[in-house]
């Protein structure tokens, strides 16, 4: 199984302010919701990166998150459950909701779909 191995681009989170965080959080769930892992990751870490605040691991978790349903998709069951496994520690303090996201529904799914 292979790696989700960042894209090069010119990307400076320096001049990623909070409407293109908002945009790129948005971007991410809805590429979350219809089965793009790999662009979620990306939307994710965009925000991780560009982040100063305390929401770093949640941005963390999501990314762990996509990463875990990548590999799930593509049989890897093993980094899957290692993947949920670190995601919900990342979004558990962040619980019940953070930045309109349901987080205790987004981890049940995502327990859901590691479990079979």
């Amino acid at each position: 199984m292979g790696r989700i191995e960042p894209e090069r681009s010119d990307f400076d989170p320096e001049g990623f302010d909070e409407g293109a965080r908002e945009a790129a959080f948005a971007e991410g769930i809805k590429a979350f919701d219809s089965g793009q892992y790999h662009a979620a990751h990306e939307c994710f870490e965009r925000c991780w990166l560009a982040n100063e605040g305390g929401d770093a691991d949640f941005y963390k978790g999501l990314i762990q998150a996509s990463i875990c349903m990548y590999h799930l998709s593509r049989g890897n069951l093993d980094g899957a459950r290692s993947l949920n496994v670190g995601a919900r520690r990342l979004l558990g303090p962040f619980l019940p909701e953070h930045r309109g996201l349901d987080l205790v529904r987004f981890l049940e799914k995502l327990s859901g779909h590691v479990r079979g």
